[in-house]
């Protein structure tokens, strides 16, 4: 869990300076290269080399990710001198959701015991932007344990309309 939320720092202020600047998208292309480096297991296996100067290894990602803004690579920087270059992942996904959220569009964490197909998220999707009044992207997950029905959560608002909750009710009820 420290890794989301120091994933969650870094991108809150890295979201702000992006503000400030007025290249909220640049930043989101940046990060977006910056974060394939990750994926890359000999990149990651150098860059994590304690044995490797830090200069051969900034010049290393200089080569490896060509023409980006100077600001995401001292990010870059700062993340390798600590350490922590594997959270870039997360503090992309978070600075996703920020610029999301900024844009007016929120995200609904839904969970259902079959895959949906693409019908039916579109469908559920534009109920759940009628009830919070802007436009709501689905990030749909599988959990064979709620039965039938779904589970939603849409920033602070849940809604659970599982078989497994409906029974627990029912059960309730009846004691």
């Amino acid at each position: 869990m420290p890794r989301v939320s120091s994933g969650k720092r870094y991108a809150q202020a890295v979201f702000e300076l992006a503000l400030e600047k007025g290249e909220p998208e640049s930043w989101q292309v940046g990060l977006s290269k910056v974060t394939g480096i990750v994926t890359d297991i000999k990149i990651m296996g150098l860059l994590e080399n304690p044995k490797l100067p830090f200069d051969t290894k900034k010049s290393l990602l200089k080569e490896r990710l060509g023409k980006v803004d100077p600001l995401v690579l001292n990010l870059v920087y700062l993340l390798m001198s600590r350490g922590k270059l594997k959270i870039l992942g997360d503090i992309f996904r978070q600075y996703e959701r920020l610029l999301d959220a900024h844009y007016g569009i929120a995200h609904a964490e839904l969970i259902t015991a079959v895959p949906l197909d693409d019908e039916i998220k579109k469908s559920l999707s534009t109920q759940f932007a009628k009830m919070v009044g802007h436009k709501v992207i689905i990030d749909a997950r599988t959990d064979l344990s709620i039965v039938g029905g779904f589970k939603a959560k849409i920033g602070d608002t849940l809604i659970d309309g599982s078989i497994c909750n409906m029974l627990e009710s029912l059960k309730e009820s009846l004691v």
